[in-house]
């Protein structure tokens, strides 16, 4: 390699536009150990060589198109002084100097901080924004309130049972959610060296034996789900209601869809003609495309649909735009609550999420079809992941007989009289 050779005493013998004009690859010395570090490549760095117990040492300044010239002749100096004077390695009091940058960043850290960072690290892989917001505002409401401005790594065991005490037994499910969300938090910390020692909001092992276990202290609430042999009752009085609440939970209950699936619906999302609508990953719970086959009657309720909320517009399937069921008061899409608030007045007290259930026992009960089929009609995830890259189809034709069996069950004259499907 090259070298500008200069003596010893010689200093400051470059210039800023011999810095930006040398392009031979070697060390051009400026003096006094600075040198311009000229790669094979081009790529131009400063490099402070110094002697220390009769070691040579090659320290480098940074790249010269970040670092100037009088800035790297100001390091040079500074080190060439801690050399001399103070007898000190340049190199490894710089090290030294960023281990205590680090443990500074350690102290002034907080949770909040840390918890925010979790988030936005994580946010990408979550399937959509309502879950992220349920992150937030738990934290938000419990835990910023009692160690929010803390550091992170003064957070201990007392701090975690005074957030999680209070709930515990009146909102057990959210105290179990915040707890794991305290503790992820905690543990990302922990990762990422700004605490140390165990995570206080663990629960095997530690807050286990403090708590009761959320199971003793409060059953799970699952989805009321309205029996099957009531359905047509209900169908018939919601087929004679109006409104785009009546005509989405109709919808949904033909597809056995989930409720956010559905008031989400966009038309192009639908293809009359072949009498399928296709939910794209973003929507759905797996996070994978899925195919819905429309039954007789399912068509029907899009076709009530389209005359009662598109005044009009798109008189061709290719034509049809915007949202199936459009919300009220200016929002462009109905919202779940307004389903909710149906259903009240309906006098049902069931929710729109429980009719998959009354899908599901109607399946079991009164048809022969194998239980995957089932579950794939319900967007469920079906075996492990080896079976799963051996299926390769969706069972849609399968799927489409089953679902227009539903519709047919649930507008039956007289469901007594229907027995067991013979379809398999």
């Amino acid at each position: 390699m090259g070298r500008n050779r200069a003596l010893p005493h010689s200093r400051y013998r470059l210039s800023a536009r011999k810095v930006a004009s040398t392009d031979q690859p070697g060390l051009h010395a400026d003096g006094g150990g600075l040198y311009l570090q000229v790669s094979r490549t081009g790529a131009r760095s400063w490099l402070y060589r110094y002697m220390l117990r009769g070691r040579r040492r090659d320290m480098g300044l940074g790249p010269a198109d970040s670092v100037s010239l009088s800035e790297a002749r100001q390091l040079a100096d500074t080190y060439r002084a801690m050399v001399k004077r103070d007898g000190l390695d340049p190199i490894e009091e710089r090290k030294r100097q960023r281990i205590a940058q680090q443990a500074d960043d350690v102290r002034v850290m907080t949770f909040e901080q840390c918890a925010e960072a979790y988030v936005a690290a994580k946010e990408a892989s979550w399937r959509n924004a309502k879950h992220r917001q349920q992150w937030v505002n738990t934290l938000k409401t419990y835990a910023y309130p009692v160690f929010g401005k803390l550091p992170v790594d003064e957070i201990d065991t007392s701090m975690v049972l005074k957030v999680l005490e209070p709930i515990w037994r009146e909102k057990t499910e959210t105290a179990s959610r915040l707890r794991g969300r305290i503790e992820s938090v905690l543990d990302w910390a922990t990762v990422r060296n700004y605490r140390s020692g165990d995570n206080p909001a663990r629960w095997r092992g530690h807050l286990k034996t403090l708590l009761p276990e959320p199971g003793k202290v409060a059953k799970v609430q699952h989805m009321k789900a309205l029996p099957y042999t009531e359905l047509k009752a209900f169908m018939h009085n919601l087929g004679a209601r109006t409104g785009a609440a009546a005509r989405a939970l109709e919808f949904q209950v033909l597809t056995a869809s989930r409720p956010g699936e559905v008031v989400n619906m966009i038309w192009e999302e639908v293809d009359l003609a072949r009498g399928t609508w296709t939910v794209p990953a973003e929507r759905m719970k797996v996070s994978r495309e899925h195919r819905v086959p429309l039954s007789k009657q399912a068509l029907a309720v899009l076709e009530r649909a389209h005359a009662e909320f598109l005044d009009g517009h798109g008189d061709t399937p290719g034509a049809l735009h915007g949202f199936v069921f459009p919300g009220g008061r200016g929002k462009a899409h109905l919202s779940n609550n307004a389903v909710l608030a149906l259903l009240k007045r309906m006098d049902v007290k069931v929710t729109a999420h429980g009719f998959r259930s009354t899908f599901s026992d109607w399946c079991a009960e009164c048809t022969i079809h194998p239980a995957e089929l089932r579950e794939m009609a319900l967007a469920h995830a079906v075996g492990d992941k080896v079976e799963a890259a051996y299926r390769r189809g969706d069972m849609f034709e399968k799927r489409r007989a089953l679902m227009q069996e539903w519709a047919d069950f649930a507008y039956a004259l007289d469901q007594n009289a229907g027995g067991r499907s013979a379809t398999s």
